[in-house]
C-alpha cells in the first residue's frame, strides 16, 4: 500500500488560518506539510524577548526585529523562526510576512526542537535563498552559524562558543556570542 499525503499550498493554509482551523494548536508550513509546533516555555520565551532587545540596540533602526512571526517562503513554507532579521518595510508586512528578499538573517533557538532546527528548517532555509541562518543550541551552549549558498544549501558551518561574530549584512556589527546564550539585562 502506498500512501500519498496532502500537500498544502501557501494559499490553502492562509484560507484554512482564516477560517480557524488552527486556532487551537500552534503550526507551521514546512515544504507544504503541517509541523505542530511544541508549547513555548519560559525559558525559551526568555531568550527570544532578550536577544531580540539586545539585537534592537546593536542594529537600530536598520533592521526591524521580528520575533517568532511568520515569513513566506517559495516552497510552500510558512515557517515560524524564533527571530527574523529582516528589512524595515513599515506597513509593507500589513501585505505579506517577509518574503526571502525581505530577510537579512533568521535564529532559532534550539533546546527540544534541535534536530528539526538543524535539518528541516536549515534545508527550507537554505532552499527558499535566506543568505545566513544561526542556530543557538542550548543544549551545547553553542552557536551554530550558516552560510555561503550554493545550490539552496549552506556550504559554510561555523560553530561559536565565545567572541563576537558579524551577520552578512552587517559586517560593521559585532555580536557577543555569549549574548546569545546567556543574556543579561
Amino acid at each position: 500500500m502506498t500512501f500519498t499525503t496532502y500537500k498544502w499550498t501557501i494559499e490553502r493554509y492562509h484560507r484554512a488560518i482564516d477560517a480557524g482551523l488552527f486556532d487551537d494548536q500552534p503550526v507551521e508550513l514546512l515544504r507544504g506539510d503541517i509541523v505542530v509546533m511544541p508549547p513555548e516555555r519560559e525559558p525559551h520565551a526568555y531568550y527570544n524577548s532578550e536577544v531580540g532587545d539586545y539585537l534592537r540596540v546593536l542594529l537600530g533602526n536598520r533592521a526591524k526585529i521580528r520575533e517568532a512571526h511568520p515569513i513566506t517562503l517559495p516552497n510552500d513554507s510558512e515557517p515560524i523562526p524564533d527571530l527574523a532579521i529582516v528589512k524595515p518595510l513599515g506597513t509593507v508586512y500589513l501585505e505579506h510576512h517577509p518574503y526571502p528578499d525581505d530577510i537579512f538573517w533568521l535564529i532559532e533557538f534550539s533546546n527540544t526542537t534541535l534536530n528539526k532546527d538543524l535539518n528541516a528548517k536549515k534545508a527550507v532555509y537554505g532552499e527558499a535563498g535566506i543568505a545566513e541562518y544561526w542556530v543557538v543550541n542550548l543544549q551545547d551552549r553553542e552557536l551554530k552559524v550558516f552560510r555561503d549558498l550554493e545550490n539552496g544549501r549552506y556550504t559554510t558551518e561555523q560553530t561559536f562558543k565565545t567572541g563576537f561574530v558579524s551577520p552578512l549584512a552587517f559586517p560593521d556589527v559585532q555580536i557577543q556570542v555569549q549574548q546569545l546564550m546567556n543574556p543579561q539585562q
